[in-house]
């Protein structure tokens, strides 16, 4: 029987360039699997249902919570999002390594539940810079983008609660350190079977 994949927490403060670091990684990695969320917020443009998010509306949302269908569910500047726990599951039994990429709110609630799951947190070169990426994006109302600056403070407070910390400094040395630490994670010796000589 092949050994389960594992679990994977990424998290960051918006605009640490978390999408672009997983776009890389997985690109040279068949073995890993990143998680659709679902959201009530619109889609941005190029954003598709059922590729970049769930689209649902907040009674669509709040029916699936009442069902017990997520695994996590959290509300970030006046949206839900969540996590739906079956194809998770999935995809885990069937050897896949599983990457969440969450809110933090949302990071800290699966971790409570399944604290075998590997956390990541992506963390800006300063905040200067990350508030120039946000407001650089050109995507968000000015409130918008202040109610995310004021969200990332509060955020960057728990990255030492993380078992991995990147600074998104410099892409491609992001990307290699995010690339080993799910080679790392790999050979590791937890519940795999003995080696026979």
């Amino acid at each position: 029987m092949a050994n389960k994949g594992t679990l994977y927490i990424f998290t960051g403060p918006s605009g640490t360039g978390k999408g672009t670091l997983l776009r890389d990684v997985m690109r040279h990695d068949d073995k890993l699997f990143l998680s659709v969320s679902a959201t009530t917020r619109a889609p941005r443009e190029g954003e598709t249902h059922g590729v970049h998010y769930f689209f649902l509306s907040h009674e669509e949302f709040d029916r699936r919570v009442a069902a017990g269908e997520f695994l996590e569910h959290a509300t970030y500047v006046g949206n839900s999002y969540g996590t739906l726990e079956a194809p998770v599951q999935q995809h885990l039994d069937e050897g896949n390594d599983v990457i969440l990429e969450i809110e933090v709110q949302g990071a800290q609630a699966v971790h409570a539940k399944r604290p075998d799951a590997v956390m990541i947190f992506v963390a800006p070169p300063s905040f200067e810079e990350l508030e120039k990426r946000l407001s650089g994006r050109g995507t968000e109302h000015a409130d918008t983008v202040r109610a995310r600056l004021e969200t990332a403070r509060m955020e960057l407070t728990h990255a030492c609660e993380f078992d991995y910390i990147i600074v998104n400094d410099d892409l491609e040395v992001a990307t290699r350190e995010l690339a080993s630490i799910f080679v790392a994670e790999r050979c590791r010796n937890r519940d795999k079977h003995q080696i026979t000589l």
